[in-house]
């Protein structure tokens, strides 16, 4: 794929329990059936550190070295479109951005589920000791995402719903089924 194509990148952010890991791979499933190239990263991954680096305290910085670290071995393969989960990442578009290279096409999906829903999820993941603090968490950070996520990110309800159609409810606001790579 030539260098020319703008690199684009998908967010998908919410609250703990909300779905974020399974709409990721499910919408690499989908587009992999499609046949359309992308690359799909976990954001959690990223910067599991204990203890945070003094001088990184959120460890923004280092979420941003290893995301720029995989995006060029991904780039240097010719992808062009990534698939990014994480809490947050709708709040970080600049740090994304940065991280591909300085210049994307950012589409942002907040997904959301109440709270029966979260800790259902959360209960049959979270088997040692987290349950609790995800659950609290989780909860604060739905708040948070909701006022502060822009009007521009995409709001997809989780509850009560399969995989399969909320990831093709992510992957209808990409474009990308559309549009090739």
């Amino acid at each position: 794929m030539p260098d020319d194509k703008p690199v684009e990148a998908l967010l998908i952010g919410g609250r703990a329990g909300v779905g974020k890991t399974t709409a990721g791979w499910e919408t690499s499933a989908q587009l992999q059936a499609a046949q359309i190239a992308h690359a799909l990263i976990e954001g959690d991954n990223l910067d599991q550190i204990y203890p945070a680096p003094p001088q990184d305290p959120h460890r923004s910085q280092i979420t941003e070295a290893n995301l720029a670290a995989m995006w060029r071995n991904y780039a240097a393969l010719g992808c062009r479109r990534l698939i990014y989960t994480n809490t947050v990442s709708i709040l970080e578009p600049d740090l994304i951005t940065r991280a591909l290279g300085g210049t994307a096409r950012i589409i942002a999906v907040l997904l959301t589920a109440d709270d029966a829903t979260a800790r259902q999820r959360l209960s049959v993941r979270e088997i040692g000791s987290q349950l609790d603090a995800h659950l609290s968490r989780g909860a604060k950070m739905a708040l948070h995402l909701e006022d502060t996520a822009p009007d521009w990110v995409h709001r997809i309800p989780t509850d009560g719903r399969a995989a399969v159609d909320i990831a093709r409810d992510v992957i209808a606001t990409t474009g990308w089924a559309t549009r090739p790579a």
